[in-house]
């Protein structure tokens, strides 16, 4: 079985070789880098399974990268921040990255959110492979082909993170079930999120924008439940 990759992109040197410390003796292949421009340039020319990324460095910081990677490819990001404040946070998430550690960080923390973002990206690439008939949901607006890991509306292309396709489609699966934020976090991140739980206000906020983008009744399909949550609506 070969080796899952991974790209450490921190600035300071002290920092970026513990992690690598840590999961090199976990048998990840990593590569390195200690600034936002050269870690750009190498997520857009090589393929990592995970892009471990420090949010303040020299040249582009964090966020600007996962901008422009986001633009481009959906490979898991995973943000080190010394920012705690909610609204730099959400901005993490809102740029497309799948999780966060702060600073200072147990590297031991760094390497468990690694393995449960691995853990849940190989299973959406097992889903995709492992089925003799087509995997493919479809709604009057909206069709959500797991197999090929795409979504369409109205035959459009619809272009989102990892996350937010693993969300739609958990709600897709769970039609007219209302989830709490809690249960949402449980199920579509698949492990015990420390994190705000507006992150998935900042999620479902970001997927009604992309497919409101194509079709506003497709946006209509995830409903916000007051006091309670959300739910996916199919329309008569």
């Amino acid at each position: 079985m070969s080796k899952r990759k991974v790209l450490v992109v921190d600035d300071e040197e002290r920092i970026r070789k513990l992690v690598i410390l840590y999961l090199e003796a976990d048998d990840y292949e990593i590569t390195e880098a200690d600034n936002g421009d050269d870690a750009l340039e190498l997520a857009l020319n090589e393929d990592f399974d995970l892009i471990i990324l420090d949010v303040m460095m020299p040249g582009k910081d964090g966020f600007e990268v996962t901008r422009q990677l986001r633009m481009h490819k959906s490979t898991p990001i995973l943000l080190l921040t010394a920012k705690g404040e909610e609204n730099n946070v959400l901005e993490g998430f809102e740029a497309g990255a799948d999780d966060y550690v702060k600073k200072p960080f147990s590297p031991r923390e760094v390497l468990q959110r690694t393995k449960a973002i691995l853990k849940r990206s190989s299973q959406t690439a097992y889903m995709k492979f492992d089925s003799s008939s087509r995997d493919i949901i479809v709604y009057e607006h909206l069709e959500i082909d797991n197999d090929a890991h795409k979504v369409t509306v109205d035959g459009q292309d619809v272009n989102l993170t990892p996350k937010e396709y693993e969300l739609l489609l958990f709600l897709a699966e769970n039609p007219d079930k209302v989830f709490d934020r809690k249960e949402l976090l449980k199920e579509v991140w698949n492990y015990e999120f420390y994190g705000d739980l507006r992150t998935v206000d900042t999620h479902i906020k970001r997927l009604r924008e992309k497919l409101n983008d194509v079709s506003v009744d497709a946006s209509l399909m995830i409903q916000t439940v007051w006091g309670v949550g959300y739910k996916f609506v199919v329309t008569e």
